[in-house]
């Protein structure tokens, strides 16, 4: 794993976060998955280890050869393409469905998909229309790795999701110009990627970053594309962007320095209503955030609604800081697990604090991070039960969500002291 606290928190087993709080749900454990046609039984995930310190900066993400931007049907025939699903009827990319390896990736993804609809994300989505009511135009999903699916599924209506990890950004891609020998391993690389957040809940960060890290299908532009289309979006406009030092877009492009590349995605849902999707590639521990104009850029756009999961536990650690106050004081709601804002910084006189599923404590490599307080809130608040997955503890009836709802009489620039 690399040395990257930061890497354990997107999502992902540690890692990466769609992403995205999928849990081996029954299907998978009997062997429901077929890996490009040939049966697969997933195995137990790999430990989960603690957090390493940060490096000083994040390696500059160079910005491969490529377009920077892409509009018109084209992109969500790409899209559609890339998720195993058909583009459009007289579309140029139809005929790479051809290729070999395509009908395969397709039908694996249409089972692994199909599942993960059924077992974890229409349970979200009614839990979600049920319990989360305060909803903002922005939604905010720090440590998140690519996870657009749970964010969607929590957070629906959303007009603006801003999305952060340590996975590069890569390319938009360019199906058209890839050689015919080259796309079909370029899927396999996709799936492979995608197999512990389709089985477990947990991007692996260090095989997203290392699988990839190059080529014309690299990075987590592929992935966001395949999420958006398989959680039924049209994909409208693409294009690489940065942050400068005052958080202020431009176009990203070769020779371009920034501590924050991004990607932004305009997409629209079954209603027709616009919406944009950022992920940026950016390191959020204190002294890379502090300098790299991402905070500035998410502050323009608060107050929004945030989601936390398998993050680490970074934000119990002063080095996190700076992102944790940014999240308690512009964020109208906050869902949680246990991995997210300790409690102790979630004033009751402003918070109104919501638990549901079961609090068991933190896995056995973050023994610091278990909270009494936590635990009585817990046991004396009747939690809902859950049915689905979430973090660490990805069985579902093990998981935990804490659903914080700022006061009407609190301010919106609230303290971050606990």
């Amino acid at each position: 794993m690399p040395r990257i606290a930061q890497a354990l928190a997107h999502a992902c087993l540690l890692a990466a976060s769609l992403l995205l709080v999928v849990a081996p749900h029954a299907g998978a454990e009997n062997g429901f998955f077929g890996w490009f046609g040939q049966p697969f039984r997933p195995p137990a995930p790999p430990p989960i280890r603690p957090p390493q310190e940060p490096p000083a900066r994040l390696p500059q993400e160079t910005v491969a050869p490529g377009p920077l931007s892409a509009s018109g049907p084209i992109v969500d025939d790409a899209a559609r393409y890339l998720a195993g699903m058909p583009p459009s009827a007289g579309s140029p990319l139809a005929a790479l469905t051809g290729e070999e390896g395509w009908g395969s990736h397709a039908r694996f993804f249409d089972r692994a998909f199909g599942e993960l609809e059924r077992t974890q994300l229409s349970r979200i989505r009614a839990w979600s229309a049920a319990t989360v009511r305060q909803r903002r135009p922005t939604m905010f999903y720090m440590f998140s790795g690519p996870d657009f699916l749970y964010a969607d599924a929590f957070f629906p209506s959303a007009s603006t999701y801003v999305l952060a990890g340590l996975e590069p950004v890569g390319q938009i891609p360019d199906l058209e110009r890839m050689s015919r020998g080259s796309i079909g391993p370029a899927l396999a690389n996709i799936a492979n990627s995608l197999h512990s957040v389709l089985s477990f809940s947990f991007f692996i960060t260090h095989n997203m970053r290392t699988e990839l890290s190059t080529g014309r299908l690299g990075g987590t532009t592929p992935i966001l594309y395949i999420f958006l289309a398989r959680a039924g979006k049209t994909v409208r406009a693409a294009s690489l962007v940065a942050l400068d030092a005052d958080g202020v877009e431009q176009p990203d492009g070769p020779g371009v320095k920034s501590a924050a590349h991004g990607v932004k995605i305009v997409f629209s849902g079954p209603d027709g209503r616009a919406q944009t999707l950022y992920y940026f590639a950016t390191n959020l521990e204190n002294s890379s955030v502090a300098h790299s104009g991402f905070l500035k850029f998410c502050e323009r756009l608060a107050p929004g609604d945030s989601l936390v999961k398998s993050a680490s536990y970074l934000m119990h650690r002063e080095g996190f800081a700076r992102i944790r106050d940014f999240l308690l004081a512009h964020s109208a709601t906050i869902l949680q697990d246990d991995s997210g804002i300790p409690l102790a910084y979630l004033d009751p006189q402003k918070w109104q604090l919501q638990p549901f599923g079961r609090y068991l404590g933190p896995v056995a490599v973050f023994p610091q991070n278990y909270q009494p307080n936590l635990s009585d809130l817990f046991a004396r608040g009747s939690p809902t039960p859950i049915n689905f997955g979430v973090g660490y503890r990805w069985r579902p009836h093990e998981s935990n969500l804490l659903l914080a709802v700022r006061r009407a009489a609190s301010a919106a620039g609230a303290s971050g002291t606990p």
